[in-house]
C-alpha cells in the first residue's frame, strides 16, 4: 500500500484504519462461519427427512411404505434435476478456482452458467412437483418425497438468488484488483470480502449437491 491509502495522519487517523481493519476482519471471519452454520443447520433439516425415510421404510407399517398403488416418479427425470445440480456446483468450484488464479471473466462465464442449470433445475423441479404420479401422504415414500423435495427446492432457489447477488456485485470490482493489489484500503477490502462471500458460496453450493446426489439415490435408485 502506498501512503496515499491511508485515511490521514495522526493518530485519529491510525485509529480509524485498524477500526477499519478490525471491522473488515469481523467480515471475513462471519462469511466463514455463516456458510458452516448454514450447512450445520441445513444438516438438521435434511437429516429429519433421512430419519424419516429409513424409519418408515423400516418399519413398513401396514405395507403402507411404498404399495403398489403408489408409483414413483421416473428415475431419469430425477436424474436430470439432480445433474443439473451437481454440475452447476462442478462449474460453479471450477471457476471458483479460476477468479481466486486473477481471472475474473472466466468465473463470470462460470457463474452466469452455474445460475442458469440451477435455475433449470429448479424449474424442472417445480414441473416433477406439480405433475407428481401420487398424492401427498398417498403412502410413507409418497410423504417423504412431497416432504423432502419443496424444502430442497427453497434452498436451491435460494443459493441461486445468492449467486446472482454474487455476479452482480463483481460488476462493482475491475478485473486488475483480481491481479494486483488494488491501489487502497477500501477497493482492497472489497476484493477480499467478495471473495470470502463466494468462497462461502460455493461450499453450500456443493453441499446442497451432494443431498441432492445422496437423496436421488434414496428416492430413485433405492
Amino acid at each position: 500500500m502506498s501512503e496515499t491509502t491511508a485515511p490521514g495522519s495522526g493518530e485519529a487517523s491510525v485509529r480509524a484504519t485498524e477500526e477499519a481493519a478490525f471491522y473488515h476482519e469481523a467480515a471475513l471471519n462471519t462469511a466463514w462461519t455463516g456458510s458452516r452454520l448454514a450447512i450445520g443447520s441445513l444438516s438438521f433439516v435434511f437429516g429429519a427427512f433421512a430419519f424419516a425415510y429409513f424409519y418408515l421404510e423400516s418399519s413398513n407399517g401396514h405395507s403402507k411404505w411404498l404399495p403398489s398403488s403408489t408409483t414413483p416418479p421416473h428415475m431419469y427425470y430425477g436424474a436430470t434435476i439432480m445433474g443439473l445440480v451437481v454440475v452447476s456446483a462442478l462449474v460453479q468450484t471450477a471457476g471458483l478456482q479460476r477468479i481466486k488464479a486473477g481471472h475474473k471473466g472466466p468465473w463470470v462465464m462460470a457463474a452466469w452458467a452455474a445460475l442458469a442449470l440451477g435455475l433449470s433445475a429448479v424449474a424442472l423441479q417445480v414441473t416433477e412437483l406439480l405433475n407428481l404420479p401420487f398424492i401427498p401422504g398417498q403412502s410413507g415414500y409418497a410423504s417423504c418425497f412431497v416432504g423432502f423435495y419443496p424444502v430442497a427446492l427453497v434452498t436451491w432457489f435460494g443459493a441461486m438468488v445468492w449467486l446472482e447477488i454474487l455476479c452482480i456485485r463483481a460488476r462493482g470490482i475491475p478485473a486488475i484488483s483480481f491481479v494486483e493489489q488494488p491501489p487502497t484500503y477500501a477497493q482492497t477490502f472489497e476484493v477480499q470480502r467478495f471473495q470470502s462471500s463466494l468462497s462461502a458460496f460455493t461450499l453450500v453450493w456443493n453441499y446442497l449437491a451432494i443431498i441432492a446426489f445422496l437423496f436421488w439415490l434414496l428416492f430413485y435408485v433405492r
